[in-house]
């Protein structure tokens, strides 16, 4: 069981500059080849940041991440191989360094792929929109007749387009990433999340979780070989659903943020910023959801 620390909705420290704010993460400059990077608590539907933090989200996030980077290290080198920095070397005041203690990571610098590596194994979000306007989602056809749900026949890879804090994310096809990366390595980004899917899927299903979909973040080393960064598999860049609560044709229930955006979808709120404060019983569900999702994935109850 994961302990919950101070709520932290966003960090501030006067050791490091800070480079960017997104959604959930704060990243600092260390030096020419290191981050820091804070998961806090906050929380993002429908890509606007929400006003209330979810006890804990930042810790069991970085926990999570942190597990499947471990289990992963031998299909593709992440943003934490190699590095030897620790927190007392780089954050000499002790208040800040515990205040970060279990919520952040020292990684290397990467250059970002401006694309999320999204897979998805099932009809669902706005793959399921996508499909309903047009039987296809990024530029991937789809049987017809397809539910609300559904598992698709096989996983199939579906980007988008990473946007700022505010703006909504894009499906986009195939071959923008092409244009983007060059063949080689839009391949290889392909190739590798669509592995990383199924073995994640594979693992996650015998314990009573169905992965829908979930969205990988890739960068490149000064080599130019792809790095897997960010976070990872987790109940903010995936869907996770209990297997004995699932059935196609309806939004199943689920142990990530889809219970926000459905309690979210029932307000009069135009899912532009700002985004509208959460009740009491909405956290502490959604912290419990986490919660239950870090435990079985992990096997720490």
């Amino acid at each position: 069981m994961l302990t919950q620390p101070d709520v932290l909705f966003e960090s501030q420290l006067n050791t490091l500059p800070l480079i960017h704010r997104g959604k959930v993460r704060d990243v600092y400059a260390i030096d020419a080849e290191h981050l820091l990077i804070v998961a806090s608590d906050r929380l993002s539907a429908f890509d606007v940041v929400l006003p209330t933090p979810i006890p804990g989200k930042g810790q069991l996030l970085t926990a999570l991440s942190n597990f499947w980077f471990l289990r992963f290290d031998h299909l593709v080198p992440n943003h934490l191989h190699g590095v030897t920095l620790t927190l007392e070397s780089i954050l000499p005041d002790p208040e800040e360094r515990t205040l970060m203690i279990g919520r952040s990571v020292i990684a290397r610098r990467l250059q970002g792929i401006p694309f999320e590596a999204v897979v998805r194994g099932y009809l669902i979000g706005s793959g399921w929109r996508d499909y309903q306007r047009s039987g296809s989602t990024s530029g991937v056809p789809l049987p017809p007749g397809l539910q609300q749900a559904e598992r698709l026949p096989e996983p199939i890879f579906t980007p988008s387009t990473k946007a700022a804090s505010g703006q909504h994310d894009e499906n986009v096809s195939f071959r923008q990433v092409v244009e983007y990366l060059g063949t080689e390595h839009a391949e290889q980004l392909r190739a590798l999340s669509l592995q990383l899917y199924h073995e994640a899927a594979t693992y996650a299903l015998r314990r009573g979780i169905i992965i829908a979909d979930t969205k990988f973040e890739f960068g490149l080393d000064a080599e130019g070989h792809l790095v897997l960064m960010d976070e990872l598999l987790t109940p903010d860049s995936s869907r996770f659903w209990p297997v004995d609560g699932y059935r196609s044709g309806t939004s199943p229930p689920s142990f990530d943020k889809q219970f926000v955006r459905d309690y979210l979808d029932g307000l009069d709120w135009d899912k532009t910023a700002p985004g509208p404060a959460l009740p009491s019983a909405v956290v502490e569900k959604t912290a419990a959801l986490y919660q239950q999702a870090w435990q079985r994935l992990t096997d720490n109850r």
